[in-house]
């Protein structure tokens, strides 16, 4: 049995752990990296294995740093089965092309540049073709059932709490004599957080492979980020400016949706114009009411009342090119939500292009934003910031709200050690920034006496083995 980790680490994007057990290789997640442009490049076009090789994936959850390179795989000659929750297929459904589209969308505008300076055209990573292979090759496996998938490999996925339809990946595996259960956290989310359950807390594994993004850090409180929300958007207003607010289109928008409508509800949001400038997110938030099975008590009574928390008033969802450009012509203070979430593609590179020179404006960073990438740079407040590749002055005012993460923050983390790991002999700690990652660990070896590793990219570890 060996785990060798080929992305996630002591870095936050690009998540791969491959399993090799029982005679099967087994690739947790899929994700693309992202970070500096010409590293993540290299990184999403090579695997460090051959896809070929690989009997199955098991995706955590829906999100592109997790599934984004699953085209590639499968372009690349991945021919076994993806197993996945039926809400994370459902999002990877219309996630995957979008995908291939904001590539597409990407290298076309690149293009242009490149062309006028006599440099090669560049190609996606993979086309709407290689998305819907990938696609069709995904297998839904419900919440807490236990499910062989191969001889000796039984799967469940358990709630991670983390985004729609995202689970903790247990695998009870049997070779040589020997059964071990090893349980991937993928992302895991919050304590009492508003919309999904709480991260389950059944498992017992012997190998726990955890992620680490805020290791060492807590978050701030729902109320004081509310407050917070409430008065950046009072005095941009005031100044005549918009509002940007780069937000994952499955779950950050969405959760940033909710509480504009609490703040709507309690008379708190001033009634001017929400765009939410991600056909994507129009497309998830329609898939969120598909799955009433991963909603917390409260979202499902409030659904069941008729009321939609991601519908209010003056809320625009933008669909066509078109509108969305128009949004930059328009004058009046408005918010306006895009994705990517750290704003490394799609359309929300264009609206901070149109507004971060503005400083009546402001930026919203309602998420983590991983190293070298342009959410980093914003959040890190430099005079200039490339967009494009042009430099832009950043005159916008910035604010940090990490109240509003769908992350478990270090105690959340903790909590769900102490609950998980009357059993655990090895811990690798992967998918943080590695002060994070190393912050956790830290935590975790004064808790319990076992053997936990802090891997760097092609590490292995053999289960009851050494680094």
């Amino acid at each position: 049995m060996k785990i060798t980790f080929y992305g996630a680490a002591k870095s936050v994007t690009g998540s791969q752990h491959l399993l090799e057990v029982a005679g099967k290789r087994i690739l947790l997640d899929c994700g693309l990296s992202q970070g500096r442009r010409e590293e993540s490049e290299r990184l999403n076009h090579q695997f460090g294995f051959e896809p070929a090789s690989l009997d199955a994936v098991v995706l955590s959850h829906a999100h592109i740093d997790h599934s984004g390179k699953l085209p590639a795989l499968v372009k690349n000659g991945f021919k076994g089965m993806i197993f996945s929750t039926g809400a994370t297929r459902d999002l990877a459904a219309i996630m995957l092309p979008d995908s291939a589209h904001i590539q597409k969308a990407d290298a076309e505008y690149l293009n242009k540049k490149r062309a006028k300076e006599d440099l090669p055209p560049i190609e996606p990573l993979y086309d709407l073709e290689d998305a819907l292979s990938a696609i069709e090759k995904f297998v839904s496996i419900p919440y807490d059932l236990s499910f062989p998938i191969f001889p000796g490999i039984t799967l469940r996925f358990l709630e991670a709490g983390h985004i729609l339809g995202s689970a903790q990946v247990e695998l009870t595996m049997e070779e040589n004599g020997r059964k071990k259960t090893l349980l991937f956290t993928g992302d895991l989310g919050r304590f009492d957080r508003p919309i999904l359950r709480d991260p389950d807390l059944s498992s017992r594994p012997d190998i726990l492979i955890t992620e680490s993004t805020y290791g060492g850090r807590n978050h701030e409180g729902q109320e004081k980020s509310l407050l917070d929300l409430e008065h950046v958007i009072r005095r941009t207003v005031k100044r005549g400016g918009k509002i940007v607010i780069p937000a994952f289109s499955v779950g950050r928008t969405q959760e940033v949706l909710y509480f504009l409508n609490l703040l709507k509800v309690a008379g708190r949001l001033q009634d001017i114009p929400v765009y939410v400038d991600s056909p994507l997110s129009f497309n998830a938030t329609e898939v969120f009411k598909l799955h009433p099975e991963v909603y917390d008590s409260d979202l499902r009574d409030l659904l069941y009342a008729g009321h939609s928390p991601f519908q209010f008033s003056n809320l625009h969802f933008v669909q066509s090119v078109g509108e969305s450009k128009a949004i930059n012509t328009m004058k009046e203070p408005m918010i306006i939500i895009s994705a990517s979430g750290m704003c490394e593609n799609g359309r929300i590179r264009h609206h901070l292009k149109n507004n971060i020179t503005d400083p009546r404006s402001t930026v919203v960073l309602v998420g983590f934003m991983a190293e070298h990438t342009l959410g980093r740079v914003i959040e890190e407040r430099r005079e200039t910031v490339n967009i494009f590749g042009e430099p832009y002055a950043l005159n916008a005012e910035v604010v940090d709200i990490d109240g509003f993460s769908a992350h478990a923050d270090s105690d959340a983390l903790m909590r769900f050690f102490r609950a998980v790991s009357e059993h655990v002999e090895q811990v690798a700690v992967v998918h943080g920034e590695e002060k994070s990652a190393e912050a956790l660990a830290v935590l975790i070896r004064a808790e319990k006496n076992v053997e936990v590793v802090v891997p760097s990219l092609g590490d292995s570890i053999h289960i009851n083995g050494t680094i």
